[in-house]
């Protein structure tokens, strides 16, 4: 069975075992992704915000802790809606069950709009990006993270429990990808870094800055899980203003 976009998360035993694997204490989510995004976010104090993908919206809680005026959520699984709300009781916030190619997105009311690791789930980007790019107020922001497209473009390496190599192949043939991951079959879309670079520019966004988020030593307590990080790259993050 594939399962496409967020619909994997309405799984129960997936989510369980997705949640144990993003909590642990070297995940790259934590490790690697997370603190280049914050960065180049930088300072969030007095921002409305929209999360696309916001999954449990436990990134939220800690951007209204950070003193986000406003935090707003769009999500696919309804067993994440269902974790977020719970998590955000008694906050300035607001959660929407349904997939970001089809949420109605209000005009020019955010100052930055999030996405993490969702936007490789969406077929057709570029009305998403027309959308999120309507929806910010002048000078907003957007910032997101995507799997690194060297592993979108074969789903090769990903059946392999441990590994050792990386197999990038296909990486001019775009288009749908069907993934193992945690024993289930995910689609997601590979798109070149051109693509989506393209992609931005002609929704009107000014890209400034991409990272492909190195590894940084610090953020490492074990030597050979760094070595190992050092390999390849696992993200990429893109940073524009309206």
């Amino acid at each position: 069975m594939e399962y496409k976009g967020s619909a994997v998360y309405d799984d129960d035993e997936f989510l369980d075992n997705y949640l144990s694997r993003r909590c642990r204490a070297e995940s790259p989510n934590n490790v690697i992704e997370k603190p280049v995004l914050m960065e180049l976010i930088g300072e969030v104090r007095g921002k409305k915000v929209l999360d696309l993908g916001c999954g449990d919206a436990e990134f939220g809680v800690e951007l209204l802790g950070q003193g986000c005026s406003f935090y707003e959520g769009v999500e696919g699984s309804l067993n994440m809606v269902r974790k977020a709300v719970n998590a955000l009781d008694y906050t300035i916030s607001k959660i929407h069950h349904s997939s970001m190619e089809t949420w109605g997105f209000p005009e020019e009311v955010y100052d930055l709009v999030v996405s993490r690791l969702a936007l490789h789930y969406v077929e057709n980007i570029e009305p998403v990006f027309n959308q999120v790019y309507n929806s910010l107020k002048e000078d907003g922001q957007f910032v997101f993270s995507i799997q690194h497209p060297v592993l979108t473009s074969s789903v090769q390496s990903a059946t392999k429990s441990a590994r050792t190599d990386w197999k990038v192949d296909d990486y001019f043939h775009t288009g749908k990808r069907v993934e193992p991951w945690i024993e289930k079959d995910v689609v997601k879309y590979h798109r070149t870094i051109e693509e989506y670079f393209q992609g931005l520019k002609r929704a009107g966004f000014k890209i400034e800055e991409i990272s492909e988020c190195r590894p940084r030593r610090e953020n490492f307590k074990n030597e050979e899980e760094y070595k190992r990080r050092m390999r390849i790259p696992l993200f990429l993050v893109f940073a524009c203003k309206k």
